[in-house]
């Protein structure tokens, strides 16, 4: 069974998902929990990010 969800993207934010971004924004990173799946990242790993699907350019106007 498929379930569709149509989300409205220009609709503000509600109450509470402020406030879920407010808490996330004021959280430090020795709250972030690691693991083997998920390890801290290096400044030089991090450096070498790149997007797996780069976002298309703008055609100027």
């Amino acid at each position: 069974m498929l379930v569709y969800k149509w989300i409205d993207v220009g609709a503000p934010l509600t109450p509470e998902q402020k406030a879920e971004l407010d808490a996330l924004s004021n959280m430090s990173d020795d709250d972030i929990v690691y693991d083997e799946d998920c390890p801290p990242q290096t400044d030089e790993q991090l450096k070498k990010f790149r997007r797996v699907n780069p976002r298309p350019k703008q055609a100027a106007s």
